[in-house]
């Protein structure tokens, strides 16, 4: 299937954390937000919707409009209401239980009845809807009768546990005639109260069996040490130690599994999360309470351990593949989240108090999920009580604890609340039950052995002559005669792969990290003439993922076998509090050989008049990664962004984390013929510092850029980061990641043999060096770059910017624009890519066609741009199109709006309401060739010169003032299409 673009309904954390988590599914293009809150807003591939969602036939249409996939519902109150059923009906599939099947919250006197009938363990109860007969329960019952809940639905706060009967009767008072929860509390449940700790299990259904997840355990009290009001959780701990194994399957049975099918037997069956939140009590675990959806901030720690894809489970869920395929969790791993609510809160608080230092937490390690959260004026301002949580996963509750405490502290939230003892219970459990092992402090020694064993046969992969790479000794064998050496000299390289690091372990693409890593070391050691042997890598880690480490170790093994050498050994080292989870160094070294007459450079040799031939890079290969990542973060670009300086639609991680290449199968045959002086790889430092290393000191370089082909990444990097020419050659290898000094007798036969299977050029010679002048000069950069850039279609935008100087750290406030359209939206597209550049006045906030399906749509879905479709047929009057579409104009908040290839003529109150703020392209050089048809008219006058028009809309067609016009020359044989 292609991929999907999901909605999630609601606005809290639970649904940030679902956007986040689904985000990350190969299979998701895009996650919208309904409505959303400051963290889904623009990130990555999360963005915020403002359609309805109480209106389920509205949202039903927006779905279909906008090819939404799949509807994730996060709240209970929309699934109370029905959703799901109405999605469904309409043919949007929806993930959550049926408005029937969510009375298992929404009503807690048909919840208890249901525990009742099919004997789930529960708290003894009556239901009542006289306040009167409700106290007699209270005073008269044979167990405390002190649990007072509001039947209905009240956000998680309609439960008052009372001190004693008289507590207990006034708050019968309070919800049944003050109407303290409104409506909820028109039937009253009073239940026994029980002892014991409380947790959460939660599980998903697919209808016939449950899956469960991790058990947790949440906070309802505002202060440490459980003190002060109840609230809707002020955190977080996942799993809890005090369910074991043999617990959870218990409750699996009793509750969850046996709940799922009662609830099926009795024709009303359960699709979707179902949450108990339970009593663990002396006489085992009791039913509290079922909730029909993850709960708030439970889902903060859950997802984060989910291992498997949160789309495919939901999938899997709703089409009953539960039992076959169920998801895997993180198993040695715990998760913390910390809410950080306004003061005030659960009483009254003040909202829009700016909050700061939300990157910094970021680069802890740590994740920031939004709740109660705005944009103002691009700054991240509160908006609700409970405004965002902040969640660490660590190998242990304790470093999950300390970290997520880290985090809440690097926040800048005047006045915040928050607690600091999550999780306390849990590790008071831990304290008392067991000593110590090397395991808690962070070190797995059983995943250390299981990665051995998985890279093994790998490394075997790689015996060659002089070695049989066996791993597990203490140190690596080597036989140098068996390799056929006569008088060699060794030859050793050590080296990283710097910052790109960081792009990998964001982008979770690890495998081609093993070639950059040998390629820097092997493409090194040939600078000697050196043929590369054997390679040792070194793998650090704070905790050691699996499968990742032999992603990378797999990498490695594969290029040392392109490479030509044996992987003889290496080390894995686990490093707790060294490293942050998820993050990992990589080092390499590699020894080579070569027989004493033929080492490299033969600086006897090298003479004025010489020639270089330059080999092609794959791109930046594995230097200059801190520079491109400031670039990016300049150019407002993720790393999931399509690449704008690729032509195949790859991402920009993908481009940037292309390998390195390895040169010495290629070079090596080229070496051993004598034929080359000099070779130097263009590795950090670039091509101004590389190439001197490797000649005499009164030589210098002339390279002429126009002689080979500059990667369009190269041409980017340059533009957006204003780089100046010295900047690019010190830094990148700019397209040659290696360059070879030949005799211009051999330059040719040379080329010849390389170009057989690589790119490569001759690309400048050697000169005198005058005293004081630079050793390396690269003439016609500037100009090579810019014929390598992608196509560029933000020239017009430059011009009528003009004030733009390169400095995007100013944000600037963007007109908020809608463009209307009828068809394949080309227009559309050059508007789009232009207000993507950080020197754009414009933001396109909505795209609008009068025609359902057109090709524009798509391209404006694809952008992540709102979309409405105002279908002409569907309307009496030109008047009545008219002022549905102003509506949907003032419901974006539009300044601007702008006309590409919108094939309808607007009524003149519209054109006057938005007069001044219309434009319109028109394909002519008007006054000439107005109205439709505009290029055919253009080719039956015979002019030579056509263009095209930007001018305001006035009530006559074509004829408002002209803002801006270019000149396009008609040739012979043009064509309308052509």
């Amino acid at each position: 299937t292609m991929a999907e673009r999901v909605l999630v309904v609601g606005s809290g954390g639970r649904e940030h954390v679902l956007a986040w988590k689904l985000a990350q599914s190969p299979q998701v293009q895009q996650v919208l937000v309904a409505p959303g809150n400051a963290g889904t807003a623009k990130c990555g591939k999360i963005s915020n919707s403002e359609v309805s969602v109480s209106n389920h036939a509205i949202l039903a249409q927006f779905c279909k409009d906008h090819h939404v996939g799949l509807v994730v519902v996060g709240p209970e109150v929309p699934l109370a209401a029905g959703i799901v059923d109405d999605l469904t009906a309409a043919g949007v599939p929806c993930f959550g239980p049926s408005a029937k099947a969510a009375q298992l919250e929404a009503s807690k006197s048909f919840s208890k009845a249901f525990m009742e009938r099919h004997g789930i363990p529960t708290a003894r109860y009556g239901s009542f809807i006289d306040p009167q007969e409700a106290c007699n329960y209270i005073r008269t019952a044979d167990f405390p009768a002190l649990v007072v809940k509001a039947s209905g639905l009240a956000a998680g706060k309609g439960v008052i546990v009372a001190g004693d009967q008289d507590e207990a009767c006034q708050a019968v008072m309070d919800i049944m005639k003050d109407r303290a929860f409104g409506s909820a509390g028109e039937t009253v449940v009073v239940e026994e109260l029980l002892e014991g700790e409380e947790v959460s299990c939660l599980c998903f259904s697919d209808g016939s069996s449950v899956s469960p997840m991790p058990p947790a355990q949440d906070h309802k009290r505002l202060q440490d040490g459980d003190l002060g009001p109840n609230t809707g959780g002020m955190g977080a701990y996942c799993p809890t130690p005090q369910v074991s194994q043999e617990l959870l399957q218990q409750i699996r049975e009793t509750v969850l599994q046996k709940t799922v099918d009662k609830m099926k037997e009795e024709g009303t069956p359960y699709v979707g999360v179902l949450y108990a939140g339970l009593m663990l009590t002396k006489q085992g675990p009791k039913v509290l309470e079922f909730n029909c959806r993850f709960g708030d901030p439970e889902c903060q720690v859950l997802l984060p351990l989910l291992k498997s894809d949160l789309y495919e489970v939901i999938l899997n869920t709703m089409n009953g593949k539960l039992a076959s395929s169920a998801p895997v969790w993180h198993q040695d791993s715990s998760a913390v989240t910390v809410v950080m609510a306004s003061g005030g809160y659960p009483g009254s608080y003040k909202k829009g108090v700016e909050i700061t230092g939300l990157a910094q937490v970021q680069d802890m390690g740590l994740q920031v999920f939004h709740a109660g959260t705005a944009l103002k004026e691009g700054a991240v301002v509160s908006s609700g009580g409970r405004v965002l949580t902040v969640t660490a996963v660590r190998p242990s509750l304790e470093t999950a604890l300390q970290a997520a405490n880290r985090g809440v502290a690097a926040v800048g939230f005047p006045g915040a609340v928050y607690r600091r003892d999550i999780g306390h219970r849990a590790i008071a459990h831990l304290n008392q039950h067991r000593g110590l092992t090397y395991k808690d402090s962070g070190v797995d020694i059983a995943a250390g052995n299981k990665l051995v064993d998985m890279i093994k046969p790998l490394a075997k992969a790689t015996s060659r002559a002089g070695c049989n790479a066996e791993l597990g000794s203490f140190a690596g064998l080597f036989d140098l005669k068996e390799a056929g050496f006569v008088d060699p000299i060794l030859v050793s390289g050590t080296d990283g792969v710097g910052t790109k690091l960081k792009i990998a372990q964001a982008c979770s693409q690890h495998a081609g990290l093993g070639q950059d890593l040998v390629a820097m070391c092997v493409n090194d050691v040939l600078a000697q003439g050196a043929e590369p042997l054997f390679f040792l890598d070194y793998f650090s880690c704070g905790s050691l993922d699996v499968d990742v480490a032999a992603s990378v170790v797999g990498g490695i093994a594969k290029a040392c076998e392109m490479a030509g050498c044996a992987l003889l050994g290496g080390e894995t080292a686990e490093m707790p509090g060294v490293y942050a989870t998820g993050e990992y160094d990589l080092a390499g070294f590699c020894v080579g050989a070569v027989e004493r007459g033929a080492l490299l450079p033969r600086l006897g040799d090298i003479a004025e008049g010489d020639l270089l031939i330059g080999v092609a890079s794959s791109g930046v290969h594995s230097n200059g990664f801190s520079l491109v990542r400031k670039v990016l973060e300049r150019a407002n670009l993720s790393y999931g962004s399509p690449a704008p300086f690729d032509k195949s639609g790859q991402t920009v991680g993908e481009v940037l984390l292309t390998p390195t290449k390895i040169y010495s199968r290629l070079l090596l045959p080229i070496l051993h013929s004598g034929a080359v002086k000099a070779y130097a790889h263009i590795t950090g430092g670039g091509l101004q510092e590389n190439i001197p290393r490797v000649l005499p000191k009164e030589l210098a370089v002339d390279l002429d850029a126009s002689q080979w082909s500059i990667p369009p990444v190269f041409s980017w990097l340059q533009k957006e980061g204003g780089l100046s020419e010295e900047e690019m050659t010190r830094t990148f290898n700019c397209g040659l990641g290696a360059v070879l000094v030949v005799s211009p007798l051999d330059a040719q036969r040379v080329l010849r043999q390389l170009q057989a299977h690589e790119e490569a050029w001759i690309v400048g010679s050697l000169a005198h060096r005058q005293p004081g002048a630079e050793p390396v000069v690269v003439r016609n950069l500037k100009h090579s770059l810019l014929k390598a850039g992608p196509a560029s279609c933000g020239e017009l935008g430059v011009k009528m910017n003009g004030g733009y100087h390169g400095d995007s750290s100013i944000p600037r406030k963007r007109t908020r624009v809608a463009v209307l359209i009828s068809g394949t939206g080309t227009n559309l597209q050059a508007l789009i890519e232009q207000a993507k550049h950080p020197y754009s006045s414009a933001e396109i906030v909505v795209v609008i066609s009068n025609r359902p399906g057109v090709q524009g749509l798509k391209r404006a879905s694809l952008a992540g741009i709102q979309t409405r479709v105002v279908d002409h047929k569907q309307y009496g009057s030109r008047a009545e199109f008219d002022s549905t579409i102003d509506r949907v104009l003032e419901e974006f908040g539009v300044e601007l709006v702008c006309l590409a290839g919108f094939m309808r003529i607007l009524t003149g109150t519209l054109v006057k309401k938005w007069n001044g703020k219309l434009l319109n392209i028109h394909p002519s050089l008007l006054p000439s060739f107005k109205g439709v048809n505009a290029q055919k008219q253009a080719l039956q006058a015979g002019v030579r010169v056509t263009g095209c028009t930007v001018h305001f809309v006035a009530e006559e067609v074509d004829a408002g003032a002209i803002i801006v016009q270019e000149a396009v020359p008609v040739l012979v044989g043009d064509t309308e299409e052509g």
